[in-house]
């Protein structure tokens, strides 16, 4: 059977319910919505984007994830939702399911984590536009580092030691920080993945466009919560960007 779905987009968004840091951090409130809401709405304002999956374990997730438009279609086993899967297995298991119960797969994923909420749909359609022209393995967004990485360090043995080149000489690490190149951290905004390298066993395989974003906010600890909502309070238009109509 023809594949009908191959030249389309899904969004994946990952929201897995056994987050240990913070307790239920995909759904923890922000302004009065779940966070995993907000990667949701970002993604049905995308007009690149043909359907919005969440990809859960939890049947609480799920009927939140209803709520706010996405699409359920399976829950995730429990042993590819603990703090040691991997990105990959959740793809896989979700491939395997279009293809089984559906017409196939799409070619292409926007992985959207909840984690990284204040997102500009804008951004994420030339994200896309973009990347479906391209002959790129994935597309990874990335901010630029406020303080190089090679002026970093890995502590062996009570000694500091270069992150870079692992020399404990670290010498080098007091030059200007114009003298070595810039660096990026991945941030979340909007990766774009390919059906084809998942199949092959990979992420992003080996040609991955670096898709560069303005600074994002991405939460991992209380504290970057906080600081969301400060965010938040002093210009309250941004999460009236997502949830008014």
């Amino acid at each position: 059977m023809k594949n009908k779905n191959k030249n389309e987009i899904y969004a994946l968004i990952p929201a897995r319910s056994g987050s240990k840091g913070i307790i239920n951090k995909n759904i923890i409130d922000l302004d009065g919505h779940p966070l995993l809401a907000y990667s949701i709405l970002a993604a049905k304002k995308c007009s690149s984007i043909a359907r919005v999956i969440v990809s859960t374990d939890s049947e609480e997730y799920a009927e939140i994830a209803l709520k706010y438009g996405a699409e359920v279609p399976f829950l995730r086993p429990k042993k590819i939702a603990d703090n040691n899967s991997t990105d990959l297995q959740f793809f896989q298991h979700s491939i395997d399911y279009f293809r089984q119960k559906e017409n196939g797969a799409p070619e292409y994923f926007a992985h959207m984590r909840p984690t990284s909420p204040l997102r500009n749909p804008t951004i994420i359609e030339k994200a896309i536009k973009g990347f479906l022209k391209s002959q790129y393995s994935a597309l990874r967004s990335v901010h630029k580092m406020s303080e190089t990485s090679y002026k970093t360090f890995e502590v062996e043995k009570q000694k500091l030691k270069t992150l870079c080149d692992g020399s404990f000489d670290i010498e080098s690490t007091n030059l200007p920080r114009q003298s070595f190149p810039v660096t990026y951290n991945p941030n979340g905004y909007i990766d774009i993945i390919r059906t084809s390298m998942i199949d092959k066993g990979f992420i992003h395989g080996d040609s991955v466009y670096a898709f560069i974003t303005e600074f994002t906010n991405d939460i991992d600890e209380q504290d970057d919560i906080d600081f969301l909502k400060f965010i938040i309070e002093k210009n309250p238009k941004i999460v009236d960007n997502f949830f008014l109509k």
